[in-house]
Order: C-alpha cells, then sequence, then structure tokens
C-alpha cells in the first residue's frame, strides 16, 4: 500500500501494517496448507510427469478466484496476481516453486509416505510447492484490499531434477518470463532450524553438468591382456587421474569437483571386457571455471587413455550455472523476513555445491534464492535426495509469509 493510503503514516508504518496482514492471513491457511502438502507428498511425480500436482494447484488457485495458466510443455503452471505493473512502472514479481520428486524408495516412516514405489519427495519439492501455492492465495487477498503495490507471477516448475530442466523449457518455450523484472525461490534446508531462512549475496549453488566416459575396445582374455585395449585398467586410470588433472589445471579457489557415481565393466573375472562406462557429476562454485572444465575434461580423459589401445567417446553435458544471488533483491527477502518471521530470521548460509536450475532465470531476470529452514530444533539433521527426509512443517507458514512479504513489500 502507498504510504499515502494511510493518513498520517509513514513507510515504516506501512511496512508493521502489511506484515501484520501477511501473518494473519498466512496463520489462517496453515492447516489447509499442510495438510495439501501431505496429499502432493503422498502422490509424488517424476519429471515432466507432475499432471496431477499442476491440476491441484491449479484447482486451488481458480478457488481463489485467479486464473492459472497451464504451460505448454506437459506440465506446471503460471499465474498472475495484481496488476501488470507498478505505480513506478515495475513489472511482476516471480515467485518460483519445482514440482517433481525423485526417483527414490521413500523410508522416511510418515503416515502420508509416497504411494507410488521407487518415487519420493526427497528434495521438499512438495514443500517449495505448497509455499508458492500459499503466497499466491495470500496475495491475491492483499490484491483484493488494494494492498498490492505491484503484480506477482507464480511459477510452478515442472522438471527441476534432470538436464536440461524445466527452467530452460520455460525460457525456450514460452514468454512467461515477459513483464517480470525480479525473481525469487526458496529451498528447503535441513541443515537450519525451522523459522530461519539462510540467505547469501553471490553465488548460492554451485554450477553442475554431467559427464559420461565410454571406453571401448575388442575385449579378451585375461591372460592375454597384451593382445587388447583393456578397457577396466583404462576406466580405472580415468577414475583417479581425471580429478586430478582438474586440480592442477584449474583455480582450486574455482571449487571444481568431479565425483564419479556409476561405473559398468564386464560381467565375469577372466574376460576383459569390450565396453566399460563410467559416470559423474562436474560441479563448479565458479562460472568462469564452469565455461572451460568441460573441454579440459575431455582433453584429460583422452591424453589419461591414449597409452592403453582404447577407443573413447566423453560426453559433458552441461547442466545448470551456479545461482548467483542479486545484492538488492537479497537484502530485500531479508527485510522481508525479519519483518514477518522475526528479526533473528535470517542467517548467512554457505555456497553449496548441488546444482538447481532457478540459475537460467536470474540470468535473465535479477533475483535472489534462500535456504528455508526445516530442522526441528534439536532434532535430527537429515540430508536431502535420501529417502528418509522429513521436514517440519511448520516451515510452510515461514515460508508462505517470506515470499508474500516480500512480493507485496
Amino acid at each position: 500500500m502507498p504510504v499515502g493510503d494511510v493518513p498520517g503514516g509513514n513507510v515504516t508504518d506501512v511496512v508493521a501494517a502489511l506484515a501484520a496482514r501477511v501473518r494473519e492471513l498466512a496463520g489462517a491457511l496453515d492447516a489447509e496448507l499442510i495438510a495439501f502438502r501431505r496429499d502432493v507428498h503422498a502422490h509424488p511425480e517424476l519429471s515432466r510427469k507432475e499432471t496431477r500436482t499442476t491440476h491441484a494447484v491449479a484447482a486451488r488457485l481458480r478457488e481463489a478466484g485467479l486464473e492459472p495458466r497451464l504451460l505448454p510443455i506437459g506440465s506446471g503452471l503460471v499465474c498472475d496476481i495484481g496488476p501488470d505493473r507498478g505505480p513506478d512502472g515495475e513489472g511482476r514479481v516471480g515467485l518460483r516453486a519445482d514440482l517433481d520428486a525423485l526417483p527414490l524408495q521413500e523410508t522416511s516412516g510418515v503416515e502420508f509416505a509416497s504411494t507410488e514405489p521407487g518415487v519420493a519427495h526427497a528434495c521438499g519439492h512438495d514443500v517449495h510447492t505448497t509455499v508458492v501455492l500459499g503466497a499466491g492465495l495470500v496475495l491475491a487477498r492483499l490484491a483484493e484490499e488494494g494492498r498490492l503495490r505491484r503484480g506477482v507471477r507464480l511459477f510452478f516448475q515442472p522438471a527441476e531434477e534432470v538436464f536440461p530442466g524445466g527452467a530452460e523449457d520455460i525460457i525456450n518455450r514460452t514468454s512467461e518470463l515477459d513483464g517480470v523484472d525480479r525473481m525469487t525461490a526458496l529451498h528447503c534446508d535441513p541443515k537450519f532450524d525451522v523459522g530461519h531462512v539462510g540467505t547469501r549475496i553471490g553465488p548460492i549453488t554451485s554450477a553442475s553438468d554431467s559427464v559420461s566416459v565410454t571406453i571401448s575396445s575388442p575385449g579378451g582374455h585375461t591372460s592375454r591382456p597384451h593382445l587388447t585395449g583393456d578397457v577396466v585398467f583404462a576406466l580405472g586410470q580415468v577414475i583417479t587421474q581425471t580429478p586430478a588433472v582438474l586440480g592442477r589445471r584449474l583455480d582450486p579457489r574455482s571449487g571444481v569437483n568431479l565425483t564419479w557415481g556409476a561405473v559398468q565393466a564386464g560381467s565375469t573375472p577372466n574376460a576383459i571386457p569390450s565396453t566399460g562406462i563410467v559416470k559423474g557429476t562436474l560441479r563448479c562454485l565458479d562460472v568462469r571455471a564452469w565455461e572451460k572444465a568441460g573441454e579440459l575434461v575431455r582433453e584429460a580423459v583422452e591424453q589419461i587413455v591414449a597409452p592403453y589401445d582404447v577407443s573413447v567417446t566423453v560426453t559433458v553435458t552441461h547442466g545448470v550455472p551456479p545461482v548467483e544471488n542479486q545484492a538488492a533483491a537479497t537484502c530485500d527477502l531479508e527485510d522481508a523476513v525479519r519483518e514477518v518471521v522475526g528479526p533473528d530470521a535470517v542467517q548467512l548460509t554457505e555456497q553449496s555445491m548441488g546444482g538447481e536450475d532457478f540459475a537460467w532465470f536470474l540470468r535473465k531476470v535479477p533475483g535472489t534464492m534462500a535456504r528455508l529452514g526445516v530442522r526441528t530444533p534439536g532434532g535430527r539433521t537429515y540430508d536431502l535426495h535420501q529417502g528418509d527426509l522429513v521436514v517440519d512443517e511448520r516451515a510452510i507458514g515461514v515460508g508462505v509469509r517470506a515470499l508474500a512479504q516480500f512480493a507485496a513489500s
């Protein structure tokens, strides 16, 4: 609400009044949103298959009098609230959630555990979806009351967990970023207690690429390794030497890390196989190192296997750049969190080695991503991408209040 709309008001009074109303509206939604999150959690959907979740979100937004638009990419939706432009010409604020689950078996033991074998919300995307939905419902009420000074666009994005992801689909195949000049997102963090939000100016995640190395030769008997290229031995050299090469060819301050996650070769102890493959993830904290690390991996692997009379194919698939948080947006989000959660709610977070395709949005639109604390104080610290993940559901209300205040301020 503009200051002039409050007789005798000043900026501090207006912000405080807005924060009080946001807390009131969000509090009234707590029980409903927890139930919604539990339903989404029990029915997880893999990347680009999030149709049930998409329609559940759309139905609730329509119930609130809004007009969500299904994305023309198979799943996901966007929804506008309030005016296209603010009084000073500002574009919309984008609030982003991701919808997809992981191909993991849930082992949490909660009563609303996944009903889909081998699929689980083990990264908190069910919480992200619920938080942005709740923020949207709060903002819709603020718009009805004339308290929303600029427009908001909700992004419910599919396919965050795969390369290429849903963020690139939205950017490259739709025009939904048009008219948006600021974006934010929250990501669950089990290292922070519920009631806290972790922020950081600059990069908050790392770049993340997938690497696949396939080595082949005619194969042969293990008693005569000199008559063929030894695929298994060559794979071993690639596995151990390639990370070491990167550590000596790139600035160590760039945080380059190559970790192998899968290797397959052969099926019997006395035969040299004709094909072997190793797959891993290349992560970089620095975007400049990321831009050249992939080519360096290719060069290193080819040189490492050169003495072993094998053929090699190296595939480096660009995943995501680091999420780069803008200073102004980060500071505004911190102010919003302090207003509606508490003066001590903001904590500095470290840069993560994880990848996040929200980075693609922030290469187009300035904004910020923050960490939403989901650990029960004094309780166990869980890890993301593990089937036993349990979050403290009070974090939903924290996230709703933070995003709504940020968008409305």
